[in-house]
């Protein structure tokens, strides 16, 4: 006699799908742990391979990071898995009507580093040193720092995995390469970053350090049971800067910045502020940067704001600085729009 069907559901592993690279499946697992921690239930990780992750060009051409969510999302709504998890920072800012963004858990740190050779921080690179990076957003505050220092440098754009990227300094074709402090986090190799690089002088990519987790609209249950994993506070901050970038009509390969966070306490002695406990914080700082590539010209605004108690009112914290950068001209430093 066969099982009824509620119980076959709540019985089967749960399909998560998985971009495939070390990074994805890194995340992807410690996403399944928690998923499988809340439900009871096994979690199955199923590889799927992207557009993004075949094609060798640059990532401007193909449509941005939004290449690495396609796939995905066919999966989703071809039922061959129950959810998925993407890098935030990847997602198209419009979110489709039949797929539910279920969780954003504790983000990692959202901050860029840099891989140096021979130890190097940033201000100590040498005269016409070659930085590697695929992202414009690094390139247009990167260069804009040294301009403003006193420092020459190269940026060139690059594509790869952290391996790929890494080797470059290795094996002595690049000085240094940026990357995202939370990719090298989640893959154990935070040790081999040489310079941290603060976000007074790259602001990360909006959602930068920040998971997604997707699951059907329809799928009541399950949304209700991922949604144990979102952070309130993550959450309200990612969709400022996603709003953000959504009102600058940009799209994820834009030379856009921004981060929403808690802003700097005014006196030393308080640094045992109760502020610092996000259950009780009540402001959020939110930043934002565009700029042209070579660093000549930057539009960067901040504003300060109650903590976003409601969706609404973190899209409109994004939406109002946007309105104040586009203001400042910012819509004519981003070149060609990638959407």
């Amino acid at each position: 006699m066969s099982e009824p069907k509620e119980q076959n559901r709540v019985s089967r592993a749960l399909r998560l799908g998985t971009r495939r690279s070390k990074l994805a499946m890194a995340q992807s697992g410690q996403v399944a742990e928690a998923v499988s921690r809340v439900t009871g239930r096994p979690v199955e990780l199923v590889e799927i391979t992207t557009y993004g992750d075949t094609s060798r060009e640059h990532l401007a051409a193909i449509g941005g990071t939004g290449v690495f969510v396609t796939a995905l999302r066919d999966a989703l709504l071809r039922g061959e898995v129950d959810f998925a998890v993407h890098s935030l920072k990847d997602l198209p800012t419009a979110q489709p009507g039949d797929l539910a963004l279920a969780a954003v858990p504790v983000r990692e740190d959202p901050r860029d580093v840099l891989v140096a050779r021979d130890g190097l921080k940033f201000a100590d690179l040498p005269v016409g040193a070659r930085v590697g990076t695929g992202s414009p957003r690094r390139m247009a505050q990167l260069n804009a720092y040294a301009r403003s220092h006193g420092m020459e440098i190269e940026t060139v754009a690059i594509r790869g995995n952290v391996d790929t990227r890494i080797g470059y300094v290795r094996g002595g074709e690049l000085d240094a390469v940026v990357l995202a402090a939370a990719g090298l986090n989640r893959i154990g190799r935070a040790d081999e970053a040489t310079d941290l690089l603060p976000a007074d002088v790259v602001l990360p990519a909006p959602g930068q350090g920040a998971l997604a987790i997707e699951c059907a609209a329809a799928d009541a249950d399950l949304v209700a049971v991922l949604a144990e994993l979102d952070d309130p506070f993550t959450r309200a901050a990612v969709t400022a800067e996603r709003s953000l970038l959504a009102a600058l009509e940009a799209g994820c390969s834009a030379p856009v910045g921004a981060l929403a966070d808690l802003p700097p306490l005014s006196d030393p002695l308080e640094q045992g502020d109760p502020r610092a406990d996000r259950r009780i914080v009540k402001e959020m700082r939110l930043r934002g940067v565009v700029g042209t590539t070579d660093g000549s010209t930057l539009v960067q605004l901040s504003t300060t704001g109650p903590v976003p108690e409601t969706h609404e009112q973190a899209m409109a914290l994004g939406s109002e600085l946007a309105a104040e950068m586009l203001a400042k001209g910012a819509a004519g430093l981003m070149g060609e729009r990638a959407h």
